[in-house]
């Protein structure tokens, strides 16, 4: 073995610790992962741990922040990138690609994939390296929306508009733009802030996701100042929340009803919820003027973003150009990995799949654990299992113990406190594996999380 090749065990992991920037205060997991195929992934533990120099495979459940749907080393994700990088280029967004044209063609052309949800007449889309960058440019669009680009001042018509509607708990990304939308103390306090006043100025108001009351009372009283709805279908971070049958469609129609956009934040329930797109009910598409998509887009090979717009949404010349707006490898890898996931079902089949996952979740986890789990939900591949106060007091130990169980799995932050009485919302296990696991694989996700659960409560004697 030369100078510069280690071994699991001699990996230098507080070194590399150390140089990458810590998100999590310090409580960064004490895992390095060797590597991965398929939905499962091999792990070490950190050095400081009698078993460092002993890997271990876990069943990955949570697909790389939900996004890699393909799980890892996927052939059709391996050709595409090798298609794209010999064969395609590098062009911008200046010229038209190939790749491009026949991506959007296959997915909003008359006969494309989306095209019933989506008309080519009445939509454009753009690309973006991220589910936040994909909200920001959204965000974009909808502030616009009240600007006379050829006369640079507040339109006439939705000039007066100056309030967004988004939700308690909801989570669209890091970016500053974002900030607004996010109902949490803890990630605005400090920053610099949206001008709330003025010609320009724009303020977000919170009401409790899923609850129809207080969204009609909302638009009864100040409907003529809304210029946007921001919603995500499923809400994610704030654990897993699936909203009642007919809210969302209620919401697009009290939207509409009063000149308002809806922007749909699709980035983590795109292709999770048995279907491409979560705004769907039993009569078809749900309408939203703004849809991001993201995670699952990029097939877990790379990090993208498509923003689909009304046509008549747009920016002032040149003021939202992006280095990586569908990029030709973008599209072969977002291309492929679509016409994979079609050819072989794979959201009928996950769909399937959910119903047992989530039974299975309910009976032996939910039911033989309930001093550390309160609830379970979902919906599709995106399932999550509510904490307890007490074990939400203990999230990081019960975390790795799930973890050396032979399960990875990632927790949401819950919604917290919300308003109109509505209950608290602890931390919740989200539970979303790839579209590619197996029916096999998603029973020993249940039986890992049994495990390390019942060896986190054993530890705790």
């Amino acid at each position: 073995m030369s100078r510069n090749e280690s071994t699991a065990g001699s990996l230098p992991h507080a070194l590399a610790g150390g140089l990458h920037l810590d998100h999590y205060g310090g409580d960064r997991l004490p895992f390095v992962s060797l590597g991965a195929r398929g939905v499962r992934m091999r792990l070490a533990e950190g050095d400081d741990h009698p078993a460092a120099r002993e890997p271990f495979e876990v069943i990955d459940a949570s697909g790389g922040y939900a996004s890699a749907c393909l799980g890892a080393a996927h052939p059709t994700v391996h050709a595409a990138l090798s298609r794209a990088v010999t064969e395609l280029g590098y062009a911008t967004d200046e010229v038209e690609v190939a790749e491009r044209t026949r991506l959007l063609s296959e997915l909003f052309g008359p006969d494309g994939l989306w095209c019933d949800r989506f008309p080519a007449g009445d939509f454009h889309v753009a690309g973006r390296n991220s589910g936040s960058e994909g909200m920001e440019l959204a965000m974009r669009l909808v502030l616009e929306s009240r600007f006379d680009r050829r006369r640079l001042r507040p339109d006439p018509e939705r000039g007066g508009r100056d309030l967004i509607l988004a939700f308690e708990g909801a989570w669209h990304g890091w970016t500053g733009g974002l900030t607004l939308l996010l109902n949490r103390r803890h990630f605005r306090v400090g920053l610099p802030r949206i001008a709330d006043t003025g010609a320009y100025g724009v303020k977000a108001e919170f009401l409790p996701f899923g609850a129809l009351e207080p969204l009609r009372e909302f638009f009864a009283r100040a409907g003529d100042r809304v210029l946007a709805v921001v919603v995500e279908p499923v809400q994610g971070d704030a654990g897993l929340l699936v909203p009642p049958p007919g809210y969302l469609r209620a919401l697009a129609e009290l939207a509409a009803g009063h000149g308002a956009l809806l922007v749909a934040d699709e980035v983590l329930t795109f292709a999770k919820t048995g279907a491409f797109f979560a705004m769907t009910d039993e009569l078809g598409p749900i309408p939203a003027d703004i849809t991001v998509i993201g995670k699952s887009l990029g097939m877990g090979a790379l990090s993208t973003a498509m923003v689909i717009a009304r046509r008549w949404l747009g920016i002032r010349p040149s003021g939202a150009v992006a280095t990586s707006d569908l990029r030709p490898l973008t599209c072969a890898v977002i291309r492929d990995g679509l016409r994979l996931i079609v050819a072989e079902k794979l959201l009928e089949r996950s769909a399937a799949l959910a119903e047992r996952l989530a039974g299975l979740l309910e009976s032996e986890v939910l039911d033989r654990f309930p001093q550390v789990y309160r609830a379970s939900r979902g919906i599709g591949l995106l399932h999550g299992l509510e904490l307890t106060e007490d074990a939400a007091g203990r999230l990081p130990g019960l975390r790795r113990h799930i973890i050396r169980a032979g399960c990875y799995v990632e927790f949401m932050a819950g919604a917290g406190h919300r308003s109109h009485d509505l209950p608290y919302i602890f931390p919740t296990m989200r539970v979303a594996p790839p579209l590619v696991v197996t029916e096999a694989e998603s029973d020993e996700i249940v039986s890992a999380i049994q495990r390390g659960t019942a060896a986190f409560l054993e530890a705790r004697r």
